[in-house]
């Protein structure tokens, strides 16, 4: 069985349905896991998510930064920005499905010993704390009352992880890290506004995966998110966001028995969002 990661689809379900027929994708045959951002910005945000649910015990998808402000949203805790096109999916007749499907994805998964991530890890976490605090916010979206957890989801604060964090300061830590993490510094206190590469980090601060001593160095970690990033190539660091929303690819990787032995695959996608608009 063939394991495919394929970085941030934000909607754009032509590329993707391209890039499926590029790497000869078979449901009974292959393994999907999408990192995260599946919809939102591209111009096809219901089908692209349709594509994915199709895929049934095949695919697997984790929960981005714009899926979580598409359930934001549903629930009137956030107002639609003007750049988004979630609006097919909210309009949908079986939206209340479709948004159960969506808030039912993890966080954090590991496949063939890599951790998979929408968009970082803190430096106090190694891969198995990683999946338990994880599966802690997976288990409140999870939930009958998934709603209120979102009135309580947004901000900055606390900025830094600590293990007597409790109730939404904790939850909010956790989503931050793995859905918006690009910046830290060593002791883990998260920077959000910087979003351009790696070598932008601000005074005091590395790319969350530069970071010194790091408890998930000795872990293969592959995320999207960080379209801007350029030049990562380690053999247990895959950065899977390619920009496909802002015309630039979409791109898969088929994971081997080994770190190093990863297969990229891309397809060139359309311009549909200009940076800053």
């Amino acid at each position: 069985m063939a394991i495919y990661l394929i970085g941030d689809v934000q909607g754009c379900d032509e590329a993707l349905g391209r890039l499926l027929e590029r790497i000869d994708f078979s449901p009974s045959r292959d393994r999907l896991v999408v990192l995260g951002d599946l919809v939102n910005r591209g111009p096809a945000s219901l089908a692209a998510l349709r594509r994915l649910i199709a895929l049934g015990g095949s695919g697997q998808c984790l929960l981005g930064n714009h899926d979580l402000h598409l359930l934001a949203v549903s629930q009137g805790v956030r107002k639609p920005h003007r750049s988004d096109t979630i609006g097919d999916i909210l309009s949908a007749p079986d939206r209340v499905e479709l948004l159960d499907w969506l808030r039912q994805r993890p966080l954090a998964l590991m496949e063939r010993g890599w951790l998979l991530v929408h968009a970082g890890v803190l430096p106090q976490w190694d891969a198995a704390e990683a999946l338990r605090l994880a599966h802690e916010v997976e288990t409140v979206l999870q939930a009958p009352d998934w709603g209120d957890f979102l009135h309580q989801m947004y901000g900055n604060q606390p900025a830094r992880w600590a293990d007597t964090l409790q109730g939404s300061d904790r939850l909010r830590v956790i989503v931050n890290a793995f859905t918006r993490l690009r910046f830290c510094t060593a002791e883990g206190e998260m920077e959000f506004e910087t979003k351009d590469g790696a070598g932008a980090a601000p005074e005091g601060h590395f790319a969350w995966f530069e970071v010194p001593g790091r408890r998930t160095a000795d872990t293969p970690v592959a995320f999207g998110h960080w379209s801007t990033l350029r030049g990562v190539h380690q053999p247990d660091l895959l950065a899977l966001d390619t920009g496909c929303v802002w015309g630039g690819c979409l791109t898969a990787a088929r994971l081997g028995a080994g770190p190093g032995e990863v297969e990229r695959f891309e397809v060139k996608c359309a311009q549909s969002q200009r940076p800053g608009k």
